[in-house]
């Protein structure tokens, strides 16, 4: 675990443990047996979730948030990680976006969000431009103070059916030094709109019972009150997600690390071949090591990056770091507890296949390990005018 806990988050901590404990942990597996997180048990999780202050935790005090700052959201994440994220996504943490929200949108939007009353998806990809935003192909054009909105998004993840998506559309053309560029703007759409089609979309072996959802577009009238934030200033409005989600991602792979570890160090000195625990010998000791060096130096680079974020000082190569080595430290970690565990490790009655399965996810959303690099390789360069 990340040294050198505050008291105030070393009880946020306990908060956290016990509440999955109780109300996330049981669940596992019939939820990864059925592909479903019941509504039932999803209401009861998001009730007991606003009893104890974990419901939309990340938002400020001021908007009726709970006021973490990040490096307690960062202990909150990191506890998350170590179960179902269909499970843990029912403790509601609403996007920070809505903070853009002005006037009549705050009632509309960020109140209901911030209660529990309604829920939003971050529409982004396309199933032609996921990682190249620049290649979107959703597009909203005026007509008089109206926009008329045209397109369709896909591999747009959530609990539960919406009440509300955020959907980024090309909205015009910008001149730039490096060529022309879409100007991309962000629209508050209300699920029930004419025109607006939601629906779930394909299942993933990944986080079983965690919904994708595919949003189409068909000559959708919205009014100028569903302009999130400025318009044209869409990406640098998800940029600001984009980046702490980036870090949260790394902070969750450390803690399902965590986990994996634990059940492979057990397994390691509890299974015996030759006379002597299978740990003692170096093929799987030496893996447990390597598990152990990964997790330590993937949670000193997300303290790293929350510091910076808590200064004000965190760059997007920051981030990029962050979700890229954790990602992949923890696919290691989890394809080396399977391997220690041999025939087992795949067998559906151990939860070691499932975190196997669920770790694999986490290398692609959010950003995939490539464009976490190009992110990181574009910092370097761009100072030397390359």
């Amino acid at each position: 675990m990340t040294p050198n806990l505050s008291p105030e988050n070393e009880l946020l901590l306990n908060t956290v443990r016990s509440f999955m404990e109780a109300e996330l942990l049981p669940h596992e597996e019939l939820v990864d047996s059925t592909g479903e997180v019941p509504i039932e048990l999803g209401r009861q999780i998001e009730a007991r979730a606003k009893e104890v202050g974990l419901y939309a935790s990340n938002l400020p005090e001021h908007v009726g948030g709970g006021g973490l700052n990040y490096s307690a959201m960062a202990v909150v994440e990191r506890e998350y990680g170590k179960t179902s994220h269909a499970l843990h996504s029912w403790i509601g943490r609403p996007t920070e976006l809505l903070l853009a929200c002005e006037g009549d949108q705050i009632e509309r939007y960020l109140n209901p969000c911030v209660s529990g009353e309604k829920r939003e998806l971050f529409a982004l990809t396309e199933p032609e431009a996921g990682s190249d935003v620049m290649g979107m192909k959703s597009n909203a054009r005026r007509d008089g103070d109206d926009w008329i909105l045209n397109g369709t998004k896909h591999f747009i993840s959530g609990p539960v059916m919406p009440d509300i998506a955020i959907v980024f559309a090309a909205t015009g053309v910008d001149e730039t030094k490096r060529g022309p560029r879409k100007r991309i703007t962000a629209f508050l759409v209300d699920v029930g709109t004419p025109g607006f089609d939601c629906r779930e979309g394909n299942k993933c072996v990944s986080y079983r019972g965690y919904k994708t959802f595919e949003l189409s577009f068909d000559d959708v009238r919205l009014g100028p009150d569903q302009v999130l934030g400025e318009e044209g200033r869409g990406l640098e409005l998800s940029g600001k997600w984009l980046g702490m989600g980036r870090i949260w991602v790394g902070a969750t792979c450390c803690g399902k690390a965590e986990r994996l570890m634990a059940l492979a160090t057990e397994w390691a000195a509890g299974r015996k071949q030759f006379g002597k625990p299978i740990g003692t010998f170096q093929a799987t000791g030496f893996r447990l090591a390597d598990m152990a060096i990964g997790l330590r130096t993937a949670d000193l680079l997300v303290s790293d990056a929350v510091a910076r974020a808590d200064a004000g000082s965190m760059q997007d190569q920051d981030a990029a770091m962050v979700k890229v080595y954790c990602s992949e430290m923890l696919n290691k970690v989890a394809d080396d507890t399977v391997q220690i565990y041999g025939g087992m490790g795949l067998m559906e009655e151990l939860p070691v296949q499932r975190l196997w399965r669920d770790s694999r996810l986490e290398r692609i959303w959010d950003g995939t390990s490539e464009i976490q690099r190009h992110i990181i390789t574009r910092s370097i360069l761009r100072p030397l005018g390359a």
